[in-house]
């Protein structure tokens, strides 16, 4: 096996087990070396607390990315979450173009929204900027409300197959090629995985935990991405990624006033288990 070198670029959130405090570890633990560029610090993230400390790192990124091209720094795939601004997502395509391999994966997760809403801070100028860098992507791991905003499509909370058909088609309009859609449930007390792969589409069902966690949306596209890079299929790494994400979930709902992420760590064996 070859040892492969992926990019992450999205947020450090100091506490809060999201973005990059998540990213680091779970892609390392499936043996892929980590790479960051941190595009904001902030000392909690910002769902649930207040008073947060915030510092934008926008205008650190091309100075970074011209002195990785100075160094030949290059990787074997680049997978973006939590993206502040347009001009963000402005160097992140950049950074794309100057510092992927050749036959490198491109991963974006357009984490801005979720449950109907956008993100705070979110507006129709960073929707139309992130559906650029989606058309960018290779691979882009998208929920139901997200994909809603980038199609133009009215959410809904109960749907059918033909309605995820649709937004599926919808993506592939905009320019998106293969596509993870997540938080899919054709079923009570079940969701799942849509997987779109060069004009294929598969499903992948598990069980549907209640209550919800911070950054369990961090937590699968970071699993997929380094489940994938280490050579599973979409379909087989979108799967451990769901798995692994469960039991997270699953765990977490163990502790007491553990609200503010998804306690990641004690299952982490786990996901190196499967992979194995």
């Amino acid at each position: 096996m070859t040892y492969k070198k992926v990019l992450t670029i999205q947020d450090i959130s100091c506490v809060g087990q999201c973005s990059l405090t998540v990213a680091l570890p779970v892609i390392s633990a499936c043996g892929i070396e980590t790479c960051v560029l941190p595009s904001a610090v902030l000392s909690t993230h910002t769902g649930g607390f207040s008073g947060y400390t915030f510092r934008d790192l926008t205008e650190d990124m091309p100075s970074i990315k011209d002195h990785w091209k100075k160094e030949n720094i290059s990787f074997d795939a680049i997978y973006t979450g939590y993206l502040g601004s347009t001009q963000q997502i402005d160097y992140v395509i950049r950074i794309f173009n100057e510092c992927l391999k050749d036959g490198g994966t491109r991963i974006v997760d357009p984490a801005m929204a979720d449950n109907g809403k956008l993100y705070y801070g979110f507006d129709e100028k960073f929707v139309e900027a992130m559906r650029s860098l989606c058309a960018a992507a290779d691979y882009v791991i998208p929920n139901i409300t997200e994909a809603c905003f980038l199609t133009g499509t009215a959410f809904r909370t109960e749907y059918d197959r033909a309605y995820i058909d649709e937004l599926i088609s919808k993506l592939t309009s905009i320019g998106c090629k293969n596509i993870i859609l997540t938080g899919v449930s054709y079923a009570k007390d079940k969701t799942g995985v849509v997987v779109f792969e060069n004009g294929s589409y598969s499903y992948y069902e598990h069980d549907f935990l209640p209550g919800s966690c911070h950054g369990t949306g961090d937590i699968y596209a970071s699993a997929f991405t380094g489940a994938f890079v280490r050579g599973k299929s979409a379909f087989d790494a979108a799967k451990t990624a769901a798995d692994y994400a469960v039991e997270c979930i699953r765990y977490t709902g163990t502790l007491e006033n553990h609200w503010y992420g998804a306690a990641f760590e004690p299952v982490l064996y786990k996901l190196i288990q499967s992979l194995q």
